[in-house]
């Protein structure tokens, strides 16, 4: 009998709120335009097997798995157990959306968060991103660390053997330092000198394509294809990134180019989504 089954915690009003702002964050992220090869209302970006029906169909599959994750924090479950809502969310998807790959990452990334979430709220603390990735480290970081032999054969672990990159795991287990330190930073100080979410969300997913070694790019370009798109994203941040007049004419060129190369950086969308999880979770 899995941990699940033996006990299953019923969501609270809080954890319903928590996880239906993660559906939220991650709608967000793919109402989004543009966004360099990923898929938004207006196109497919560089993917061919998807669309944004394919990930509003996988949204309203994963809606109840964030609401459970967060409850399983806030009742203080192990790993095991959110690993196990995990894996049946995973099977959820792929049937809603035919065997296409739209949230995985998502999955793990803001479902962690989100029980973090659920956790810290049931203690009345603080859901500030760094104690959110305190939280997930101090309570649930030793079951991360043994569970990379029961990950799925996905093509971003096979880019992070192939390649030697840092993994979901590695962001996890160090505190998420790529979401915290770049993504929430830039999220939060577009919004503040533009009060408009769209550019601050736009500015905050260059920041994270410019730093984050992106196994998705890694699988579909290899290494030169990751350095394109940090190197462009990089130009355009030095460029003065949403803050000029011309700041879409950009966007939308590094979009048709990383259309025509094949490559979408998946991992930076996840870590956008997860990052407006976080922000709205100060609101």
């Amino acid at each position: 009998m899995s941990i699940l089954s033996a006990h299953r915690p019923r969501p609270s009003a809080a954890s319903v709120a928590i996880g239906r702002r993660a559906v939220a964050a991650l709608h967000a992220e793919l109402a989004l335009y543009p966004k360099p090869g990923l898929v938004s209302p207006m196109d497919s970006g560089a993917h061919s097997d998807m669309d944004a029906t394919t990930f509003l169909r996988s949204l309203f599959a994963l809606r109840h798995y964030f609401v459970a994750i967060a409850a399983a924090g806030e009742a203080g479950m192990p790993f095991e157990a959110l690993r196990q809502l995990g894996v049946a969310a995973e099977r959820r998807m792929l049937a809603a959306t035919g065997g296409i790959n739209t949230h995985r990452g998502a999955i793990f990334c803001l479902g962690l968060l989100a029980a973090a979430a659920g956790w810290r709220q049931r203690r009345g603390l603080i859901l500030t991103g760094d104690s959110l990735a305190e939280t997930v480290v101090t309570l649930w970081g030793d079951g991360i660390a043994a569970s990379g032999s029961q990950s799925p054969d996905s093509n971003g672990s096979r880019a992070t053997r192939r390649y030697g990159a840092r993994s979901a795991r590695d962001e996890a287990l160090e505190g998420f330092p790529t979401l915290m330190g770049v993504a929430v930073p830039e999220l939060e100080i577009a919004q503040a000198r533009l009060g408009c979410p769209e550019r601050a969300r736009l500015q905050a997913l260059f920041a994270v394509m410019a730093d984050l070694e992106d196994t998705n790019l890694l699988h579909r370009g290899g290494p030169e294809g990751l350095r394109f798109v940090q190197t462009e994203a990089r130009r355009f941040l030095d460029h003065g990134g949403v803050f000029t007049p011309h700041w879409r004419t950009f966007a939308l060129g590094l979009h048709r180019a990383c259309i025509a190369r094949n490559l979408s950086p998946g991992g930076a969308a996840d870590t956008l989504a997860a990052a407006c999880f976080v922000q709205s979770l100060r609101s």
